[in-house]
């Protein structure tokens, strides 16, 4: 596996990357609407918002087949990585620690001070993920209040924090 710079030939895949992300996005929170109707359309906003030079992709093999990406979202001397993903038939493998860890060096090497990471709140595995790579110190906590009709288990009840119960 090898990490390089995104080209535009990873268009394609990483729009698949993209999809599949919002796909395991449907399944965590059992929603079938997040993401509209093609989901992996999404990345070419990503890709026009961040720029290919902060886009990585992960290769595998002798083919060079795209199966992960990540990117650094910068401002000034703080930068966030997002998103990280890994095709699901290529986790296990250590692929996104090593995306993660290319994201922390170019982050390191643009001189940004705070690298954050956002993942949603229901997905534990990326939170555990994260907190194993050193991501340990909260920064910005974002509330919801949904004003929308709630189906029935829409929201579970989540962590606690300073005292307050909240769901997720």
């Amino acid at each position: 596996m090898s990490v390089r710079t995104y080209q535009a030939s990873d268009l394609e895949a990483c729009r698949a990357l993209w999809a599949e992300m919002v796909q395991r996005h449907r399944d965590i929170y059992d929603d079938p609407s997040i993401g509209g109707d093609n989901p992996g359309l999404e990345f070419d906003a990503h890709l026009a918002r961040v720029g290919p030079e902060k886009i990585w992709v992960a290769t595998s093999g002798g083919g060079g087949e795209v199966v992960g990406l990540v990117s650094l979202i910068e401002e000034e001397q703080q930068a966030e990585v997002e998103p990280i993903v890994v095709s699901s038939r290529h986790r296990g493998r250590g692929l996104g620690r090593e995306l993660l860890n290319h994201a922390i060096e170019q982050a390191k090497a643009a001189g940004v001070l705070c690298l954050s990471v956002k993942p949603v709140a229901r997905n534990e595995e990326a939170i555990s993920f994260f907190h194993e790579a050193g991501f340990k110190a909260l920064g910005h906590i974002q509330l919801f209040m949904w004003l929308g009709e709630s189906a029935p288990g829409q929201w579970k009840p989540g962590p606690t924090l300073h005292g307050k119960q909240f769901d997720y």
